[in-house]
This record gives C-alpha cells, structure tokens and sequence, in this order.
C-alpha cells in the first residue's frame, strides 16, 4: 500500500464509522424529545422510561461522534495540506459555524440528561429539542461543505490562485441544499429503521411489551415518513448531479457510450477494460426518459471524457445499485406499514411485519454507506471537483500506511465498546428503564 492509497484509505475508514455516529446522533434526540412530549402530556410512565433510556443511547453516541469527528478534522491537515492549504480559507465558514452548533448540542444535553426534576419541566423538554436541532444543524453544515467539493463555488481560480473568495456564497453553493436533504432523510430512515427493528426483535421475543411497543411506534413513523420522501429527494439529487457532475453519473449508471435511447441499467458488473456491463437488466430509453423528459435526450458517457478524468465505475456502479435496492426497499415496507396504520390493524398482532422490521435493522445504514461511497468515490479523480486531483493534494509526509493500521485498531476498538454498551442497555430495559412509578 502507497502513502496515497494508505490516505485515502485512512480517510475513508473514518468516514465510514463517523457517518454512522453522526446520523444516530443527530436522529436520536428527535425520539426522545416525542417520547418525552408524550409523558407530559399523557403523564404515563412508559414513555418517561422510553425517553431515559434513549438519552442513555444519544449520550452514547454524542461522545463516540465527538471523538470520531476530532479525528476526522486532525486527518484534514495531516492527510490533505495541499487541499487545506487553499480550501481551508474558503469553506472553513461552515467548519466554524459547526462547532458552535456542537458546543450548543454538548450544554443543552447536559442540561437534559441531568435536568429530571430541577428545571422546569417544559424547559427540561426543550433542552432535548436543543440537542437534537443542533445536531441536526452540525450535520447539514459539514455536508455543505462536502456538497462544495462536488461543487465549488464562492472564488476565482486561475493559474492556480484561488481570488475573491466568499466563504457564503461557498456554503450555500450549487449542490448544499440537495446533499442536505438527502442526507437528512437517509440519517432519520437508517437510524429510525434501525431502532424499530430492534424493539420490533424484544416485542417478537415478548420482552417488555408495551415498552418496546410505545418506542417501535415513534421510531417507525420517523423512519418510514423519511423512507418514502428519499427516493424524490434522490431524483432531486441525480438531476443536480447531471447537471454539474456529469462523469459521475455515467459511473453511476454504467454507461460508456453516448448516446440517445439510453436504457436504465438495473444491477450488473461493469467491465471498464471492454466498456460493456455484464449480467444486468436493461429497461430501454428509461435513463433518457428520466433525465430530460423523454427517450431522445442525449445521455453523456464516460466515452465523453478523459481517460484520467473518470470515476472508479466498478465500485461507484456496485454502490449506487445499493443504495437505490435498499432505499426501493425500506421505501416498500414504509407504505406496507403506513397501510396497515390506515387500517387500524393491530401491527403487534402481525408477527411477520415485526420480523420484516428486525430484519430490516441495518439496512438503511448500508444504504447510507453506499451512497456516501458514491459521493465520494464518484468524485474521483477529483478532491474539488475540476479544480485540484486528490493525488496532488495528499501529504508528501511518508509511512501513512503505520497510520492507517492504528486508526483501524482504534475505530474498531470503539465500534466493539459501542457495540457492547448498546447490547447492555438492551439487556438492562426490565432492570433500569422498564420499571414502575
């Protein structure tokens, strides 16, 4: 392994367990809060004992979000000097802004986690809002500056010097509002899948019913409302990307060759030294179709552009296939569920949509993995997009690889200890939450 591949590589294992920190993290305040709403209201003890033992799971995460997105800041530097070195002083407005709003989210849970019964108790529910808002507002800050990548904005750059810089204009550039949007709704639909399908496993076991019943409604309901609005926020999304990334589209999809008629590919191994995929399906005109309205529209190939400047088509293909199956797929069981809801059919009776649910448990954080694979890797050769290569912006700094091998012991390590504190928590509902007034 190469310092550039040992980079890229460290890089992407960071990201790959902060997605998932970050998502639960700035989804699960918004559980709790509805759990806690519901005890003020109702005044049942049930959801008072759902929202303790949910703000167990949100500090839990906070604190392993807090470290991994540390690490990923430091990796910035130490990995990237050529790309921070110039981009660090046109998006690092969105950076800034995101750990005010970080600082925020750290009070306002300290505030709830140890407010029972000395603030108001109004209040003490608002600080909840607070945590989960800010969270949410950290996430879509560091996806705008990501979305600035894919689509740079806010300077001028010629002979290589980055002039009459706007760090705005860089922050709500082109492509922030759609990464944002979709990245909201795969962050409500994988962390809210994955909580149902964990109460959906206690209630099939007929553990804590009416506990893991009163959760499994208000997780689902969050997950199944975000599933079925992605796939219009991924159309909205893939139209921006033809627009503005036209290379990637064409790795995404597997398409080679220009052309009119283009057919929508579903599945297949894309072979870039034949040009040819392998053992899909085709729905002929399809892709011409949804892209510009009709089957005559011209469809841009990866035949359209240098051979240096093309996407990895095999990887960038095989995730964006996932992402769309699985997102197809929650998006399904979403409107089988909201069905069953409108038919006032007791769900807790339906022992095979509870065993869908648990079985469904990590799927949308697949999903979630896939597509932030396809941002990333459908970018490539390119860290800002048309304008610096990723291989003339690494460290020139030597035995990255010794770097990668530690970090991969670390996140590993946290993920077993995360892992391990979540499975207890489970165990622990009948002795710590489910309990009486």
């Amino acid at each position: 392994m190469n310092d550039f591949m040992a980079a890229r590589s460290q890089m992407a294992l960071s990201l790959a367990f902060h997605i998932i920190f970050s998502c639960i993290g700035m989804v699960m305040p918004f559980f709790m809060a509805v759990s806690h709403f519901y005890y003020l209201r109702t005044g049942r003890i049930v959801f008072r004992n759902i929202t303790n033992a949910w703000s167990k799971g949100v500090a839990i995460f906070f604190a392993t979000g807090a470290v991994s997105g540390t690490v990923l800041s430091f990796e910035l530097g130490l990995l990237w000097p050529g790309f921070m070195k110039h981009a660090g002083p046109i998006f690092g407005l969105p950076f800034s802004l995101e750990g005010t709003a970080f600082f925020i989210e750290a009070i306002a849970l300290g505030f709830f986690l140890y407010g029972w019964n000395k603030f108001n108790k109004w209040f003490h529910w608002f600080t909840g809002v607070v945590v989960g808002l800010s969270g949410l507002l950290s996430g879509i800050l560091v996806v705008a500056a990501n979305a600035w990548m894919n689509s740079p904005a806010g300077f001028t750059y010629s002979n290589g010097i980055y002039s009459n810089i706007d760090p705005v204009k860089a922050m709500f550039n082109p492509a922030w509002f759609s990464e944002a949007l979709h990245m909201c709704l795969a962050a409500f639909a994988a962390t809210g899948f994955a909580v149902a399908g964990v109460h959906a496993l206690m209630i099939v076991r007929r553990r804590n019913i009416d506990f893991h019943t009163k959760a499994f409604r208000i997780a689902a309901i969050f997950a199944c409302t975000a599933a079925i609005l992605q796939p219009l926020s991924g159309d909205h999304s893939a139209r921006e990307v033809v627009d503005r990334q036209p290379a990637k589209m064409a790795a995404m999809e597997g398409l080679f060759q220009t052309g009119t008629h283009v057919p929508l590919l579903i599945g297949g191994i894309p072979d870039e030294k034949t040009g040819r995929v392998k053992y899909g399906i085709e729905i002929p005109g399809m892709l011409s179709f949804m892209i510009g309205g009709n089957t005559h529209t011209m469809v841009k190939g990866l035949d359209a552009f240098p051979v240096e400047d093309r996407a990895p088509v095999l990887v960038t293909h095989l995730a964006f296939q996932i992402m769309v199956a699985l997102g197809t797929l929650m998006a399904g069981i979403s409107i089988l569920y909201f069905f069953i809801l409108w038919k006032k059919r007791d769900f807790s009776k339906n022992r095979w949509l509870l065993k869908l649910f648990a079985l469904t448990t990590p799927l949308g954080f697949i999903a979630v993995e896939a597509g932030w694979t396809v941002t990333e890797v459908g970018r490539q050769p390119w860290i800002l997009h048309g304008i610096l290569r990723t291989k003339d912006a690494v460290t020139p700094m030597p035995g990255i690889q010794y770097t990668f091998y530690l970090f991969t012991a670390v996140y590993l390590s946290l993920a077993f200890f995360v892992v391990l504190l979540l499975y207890r928590q489970i165990k622990m509902v009948p002795v710590l939450y489910d309990i009486p007034e």
